[in-house]
């Protein structure tokens, strides 16, 4: 008999009370969360309608109220619905919490990673265990076929990849492609159920924005699949709000990830009738970029264009544009993988950009912000 449960628990989407627990099933069954520390314990359980959480390929059970920035420990416990009987205890794992008063974080990327599953154990092997994972975009080619995300988000490449790295995600342009792109929301958990967020890690305020796709809407090629124009202005809307919330407005340091750039080297506009498509995202940054200056971000972190590099700060956009490598194991490739590690303290916060053969690509510092934008009146 196939076994009930069929990929490791992944978490996802940290905040400093919980996270989100995602984990396969192979058919109809319901699901729970069980939580421990040294002096306190608990169950999880409940859906957004009050259900105990179910389906017949994921299962998903939304942690919260835990005790704010503790290490815990967790294990899911998973029951068939209807006959035979099947039942499946998991081995209790740890998961430490984002803390915001923290006064170190480290915090790892990937992006690009397209389903190369050469790639995802060599990014798995290398990166340390770490406060927190972006994976950055382009998770995928496209969803052709509905089976594809199991493997894809709950055991990428056989791998428990958020056993020391609470995982969280943006969205890439090659995610939202493909006839069933629209399953993805039930298998990426965002904290509130949306492809945009913040979270505090440290001294490190982190925002993930989704970019959308690399042209118009009304690209024939996306056959009327996408509303991506809809989705900036409200997270543009969004963003004017959260720059100002407190533990966001007021962290030393202030990263963005993002899967397509919002700044790139040639910035020519691009002929999308004769298959040009968006190296940076025009249209994200003209939305985001005065919210973005009025917070004092100092960095934005993405994918997509498969070069690693690096656009400094300039008078013009006072923050810096790091993008990471493509999809590619061989790091004698121009396109090969790359891995990031922000490493923050008191004193800085240290980017290094590193190769799958251990290379140092990129590395830079930033010191911490002072100013803060004004609150909310």
């Amino acid at each position: 008999m196939t076994s009930l449960v069929t990929t490791p628990l992944s978490i996802m989407a940290p905040r400093p009370d919980g996270f989100e627990a995602v984990w396969g099933v192979s058919r109809l069954s319901r699901g729970r969360l069980e939580w421990r520390t040294s002096r306190e314990s608990g169950e999880c359980r409940m859906d957004r309608f009050g259900m105990t959480p179910q389906g017949d390929e994921v299962l998903r059970v939304r942690a919260q109220g835990l005790p704010p920035g503790r290490t815990v420990e967790v294990r899911a416990v998973t029951e068939a619905v209807g006959g035979p009987a099947d039942r499946h205890a998991g081995e209790w794992r740890r998961v430490h919490l984002p803390d915001p008063d923290a006064g170190a974080a480290l915090i790892v990327v990937w992006n690009d990673t397209h389903q190369q599953d050469g790639t995802i154990r060599a990014l798995d092997d290398l990166s340390p265990a770490a406060d927190m994972l972006v994976w950055n975009g382009d998770l995928c080619n496209d969803w052709k076929t509905p089976d594809e995300f199991t493997p894809t988000l709950l055991s990428p490449a056989g791998r428990d990849i958020t056993a020391n790295r609470p995982l969280a995600l943006t969205v890439g342009n090659h995610d939202v492609r493909g006839d069933w792109a629209f399953r993805l929301q039930s298998f990426a958990a965002m904290p509130e159920g949306r492809p945009y967020y913040s979270v505090r890690v440290g001294p490190v305020a982190c925002i993930m924005l989704h970019t959308g796709e690399d042209k118009p809407d009304d690209h024939p090629s996306f056959r009327g699949r996408v509303a991506m124009e809809q989705l900036r202005a409200e997270q543009t809307a969004w963003l004017r709000e959260e720059i100002r919330r407190p533990g966001i407005r007021d962290a030393p340091y202030r990263a963005v990830f993002c899967h397509i750039p919002l700044r790139w080297t040639d910035e020519t506009p691009v002929d999308y009738d004769d298959e040009g498509y968006d190296w940076f995202s025009r249209a994200s940054r003209d939305a985001w970029h005065d919210s973005l200056v009025e917070w004092g971000a100092q960095l934005i972190v993405s994918g997509h264009t498969h070069y690693r590099s690096m656009i400094p700060a300039d008078p013009a956009f006072p923050y810096a544009q790091v993008i990471g490598g493509g999809p590619v194991a061989d790091p004698g490739d121009e396109e090969a993988a790359t891995w990031i590690e922000l490493a923050a303290d008191e004193h800085e916060l240290m980017l290094t950009m590193r190769t799958l053969d251990g290379v140092t690509a990129l590395r830079a510092t930033f010191t911490p912000v002072t100013e803060q934008p004004p609150t909310q009146t």
